[in-house]
């Protein structure tokens, strides 16, 4: 066999390796697949009147307190770590946006529980990674099938997501009647640099408190 033909057949077996790399890699990933909406204010009530119309259920209804930290291969809208804080528990989740022009958005996203998120924190601060966002939800979580819908609120307006496989997202959508409902293509984080302020360095996202007399 002549040197260039076994050099392409080296190089060619090399490609399908790194190819089936590739493919085994992404099929480990857990994906998400989620549309999400914003809502008016009318548009909220409607849709939290529909849904156990249509069989949905009221799963929990939870307070979160999310911490975005910034460092290297982090950027806001591509790719974040996600501290999330709900009541004594919390979940530390990587999630990394893929790329697409649809409204329904796929994403990696990798995510583990955490017994002592303070703990955590300061690891994460002694590997160089340091809080960049802060945003509070007020979330309710909703089933239907083998989709979740939830309904949010933040600090900075109303929103639903819906998510599953494509096939069930475009279903639920039509069974609540909101195909004309504004889809929101920017992420929670990505809206907390917009509507955010900035506090010692890190730009957040809350609800007013109610002072006590």
């Amino acid at each position: 066999m002549p040197i260039c033909d076994g050099v392409k057949s080296f190089s060619l077996h090399r490609l399908k390796l790194a190819i089936g790399n590739w493919q085994s890699e992404i099929n480990a990933m857990s994906i998400e697949i989620e549309k999400k909406y914003r809502l008016t204010n009318k548009q909220h009530e409607s849709v939290r009147r529909r849904l156990p119309e249509i069989g949905a259920e009221l799963q929990r209804e939870e307070f979160e307190e999310n911490t975005l930290y910034g460092g290297k291969g982090l950027s806001v809208g591509r790719s974040v770590l996600r501290l999330r804080r709900v009541g004594d528990s919390a979940i530390l989740a990587y999630k990394k946006r893929l790329p697409t022009s649809s409204s329904i958005k796929h994403q990696r996203e990798d995510e583990t529980k955490v017994d002592d998120p303070t703990a955590l924190n300061t690891i994460l601060v002694a590997l160089g990674f340091r809080p960049a966002l802060v945003y509070e939800k007020r979330r309710e979580t909703w089933v239907l099938g083998k989709a979740e819908i939830v309904i949010d609120e933040l600090p900075f307006g109303l929103f639903m997501e819906i998510e599953g496989k494509e096939r069930d997202i475009r279903a639920i959508e039509a069974r609540l009647a909101a195909e004309n409902l504004k889809a929101e293509n920017l992420t929670y984080p990505q809206l907390t640099l917009e509507n955010g302020k900035k506090s010692r360095g890190v730009i957040e996202a809350r609800f007013k408190r109610v002072r006590r007399r």
